[in-house]
């Protein structure tokens, strides 16, 4: 089933585990995505950001993400495919898309400065995987210093019938969503959908202000799918209160650097991985760390009892 502007919940971003040794752990892909499939998620996303993609050979992304394709038991499937030159990118499109992915997600290189270079870049990509390929905007300027204006992102999406989704994650961005959703309002732009990044950290107000939901990662997905759909049921206080609690150790695991070890060593704890392992490059945490992401545990279990971990 290809992914369409309708996608909303909780897409949530894989990490990649590794074995110690750094081989990839192909029984905690398989227990991770059981894992996501009983805690609501709408749909995963491979090979993102903080799935350590470029860390892989193109036939490693292809296995982990045939593998997790194949176990969702069609669960949509997002893949990230950025690379530096099309070649690339169309090579692991063509071989995702035709083990069963949904679509595809697509970050703008570093290099894009004004809207004509963003915009024509996107339309290069498209024509390059295939226009009928469905994907995702990736909107990080953060990471990837790329500043894309509402007229730019409605641009790429009036121009590119293929681009159902945005992954809306500048800081910051409220603004951002509503100026879009003003857009479909007037007629400017077509609908497509919006999921929201950036660890979740402001997805109670994201909700708000039209997002469709979270295309994050976060060790506590299933809590983030609790608070879309506290959200869409009018629940704010609720929402905002189950949110609250766990805002200490969203900001933590935010950190450049270090949160990727922070969710891998959550997630270890919570018995999804059994390691949490970063491939080198990447520094695991010390010891001081993980006391401070164990005492913020403590204090989320006071309002959640998932976070009561040993």
């Amino acid at each position: 089933m290809k992914l369409t502007t309708t996608a909303s919940g909780v897409i949530v971003i894989a990490p990649t585990p590794f074995l110690p040794g750094g081989a990839i752990d192909n029984a905690s892909i398989d227990r991770m995505t059981d894992f996501f499939i009983a805690s609501g998620m709408t749909g995963i996303t491979v090979l993102g950001q903080l799935g350590e993609a470029p860390k892989l050979e193109h036939a490693e992304a292809v296995d982990v993400a045939t593998r997790v394709i194949s176990r969702a038991s069609g669960l949509p499937i997002i893949v990230g495919v950025s690379a530096p030159g099309f070649a690339a990118m169309r090579a692991l499109t063509n071989d995702v898309m035709s083990a069963g992915a949904a679509g595809v997600m697509i970050a703008p290189p570093n290099t894009l400065r004004t809207d004509d270079q963003i915009a024509t870049y996107y339309k290069q990509a498209s024509e390059a995987i295939g226009t009928d390929v469905p994907f995702v905007i990736q909107d990080y300027p953060l990471t990837f210093s790329v500043q894309m204006t509402p007229a730019v992102i409605r641009r790429i999406v009036m121009e590119n019938p293929a681009c159902v989704m945005l992954k809306h994650e500048d800081w910051p961005g409220l603004d951002k969503i509503s100026t879009l959703r003003n857009y479909e309002r007037d007629g400017s732009m077509r609908h497509i959908s919006i999921l929201c990044g950036n660890n979740a950290l402001f997805l109670d107000f994201e909700m708000e202000r039209g997002a469709d939901g979270a295309n994050t990662g976060y060790c506590f997905p299933d809590m983030l799918a609790d608070v879309v759909r506290l959200s869409a049921a009018g629940k704010r206080d609720e929402a905002h209160d189950l949110f609250d609690a766990h805002l200490p150790l969203i900001r933590y695991e935010q950190q450049p650097g270090p949160g990727l070890a922070v969710r891998k060593y959550v997630m270890m704890k919570r018995g999804i991985l059994s390691h949490d392992t970063l491939r080198k490059p990447g520094a695991a945490l010390s010891a001081v760390a993980k006391a401070e992401v164990d005492y913020l545990l403590s204090r989320v279990a006071r309002v959640d009892a998932r976070a009561l971990l040993k």
